[in-house]
């Protein structure tokens, strides 16, 4: 089974991993395009979700809170954080809007009955990470600090011709605080859309070695191993990342072949 999840063209499903479809047991990940007018209901079941406004404006409804008119931006590749929605077990959820808007579903596993909150974007944490042609940008969604069972979830921007996650690193071992086992999912987007990037995956023992040419929309499943990406003059690439594992913490080790980049 290939790692990469081509995106649909058309259509209000864009993508969609689930831990069946996976073959793994803690990451969902979903995103949707609505049109004016759309709407999305859902029951979150054993598990929780954090909604992520990509673009546009959306109306949330979980249980009996609602978050009216919420998000704002038009294109995932503006230098602001989004709005998102933590949604706890066992909630009705209904996401429509008005104008138009894209919107990812992000999910774990969930035994916790806590409020749905909303999540602000003067509340996330933005960082630079790297330096030189390995410098991108992220901003921290749902981190370990914040309140949630499994799930962890940031954004990441990656300007023209530079590398992200990298030095290449994995978290596929239950070894904390050395390293944490976290199924990751990337969803990526281009920007002029047409564009490409490179994303491989790989493990010790090239169990795994794949590597694959994203396009806009398409999603790579992360089961285990190094997982850099590179991005190719002319093309800025932004990625969703939704992370979740036998334990709530983020500890990464690096490929010792590559580790001497550290020090450059």
């Amino acid at each position: 089974m290939s790692l990469l999840v081509k995106a649909n063209k058309s259509g209000s499903p864009i993508v969609q991993v689930t831990p069946e479809s996976a073959g793994w047991t803690h990451v969902g990940f979903a995103a949707h395009r609505l049109a004016a007018g759309e709407q999305i209901a859902l029951e979150t079941g054993s598990r929780e979700l954090c909604i992520v406004v990509l673009t546009g404006t959306v109306t949330v409804q979980a249980g009996e809170q609602t978050w009216a008119d919420i998000g704002g931006r038009s294109s995932v590749f503006e230098e602001r954080s989004p709005y998102a929605v933590y949604v706890p077990l066992e909630t009705q959820v209904h996401i429509k809007t008005a104008s138009g808007a894209e919107v990812a579903l992000c999910s774990a596993p969930a035994t916790t009955h806590r409020p749905a909150r909303l999540i602000e974007p003067q509340s996330m944490i933005r960082s630079v990470r790297g330096k030189g042609a390995n410098t991108r940008y992220v901003c921290d969604i749902l981190p370990q600090t914040a309140e949630a069972d499994g799930l962890l979830v940031v954004e990441v921007l990656t300007p023209s011709g530079h590398s992200s996650s990298y030095p290449p690193h994995k978290h596929d071992k239950d070894n904390v605080p050395a390293e944490s086992s976290l199924e990751e999912t990337y969803y990526h987007r281009l920007n002029p859309e047409q564009g490409f990037a490179f994303q491989r995956v790989y493990t010790d023992d090239r169990s795994i070695d794949e590597a694959m040419a994203v396009e806009n929309h398409d999603v790579v499943m992360v089961p285990r191993g190094y997982h850099p990406v590179t991005v190719p003059y002319g093309y800025d690439a932004y990625y969703l990342n939704v992370m979740a594992g036998p334990k709530r913490v983020w500890h990464f080790k690096n490929d010792p072949a590559h580790e001497w980049l550290m020090t450059k």
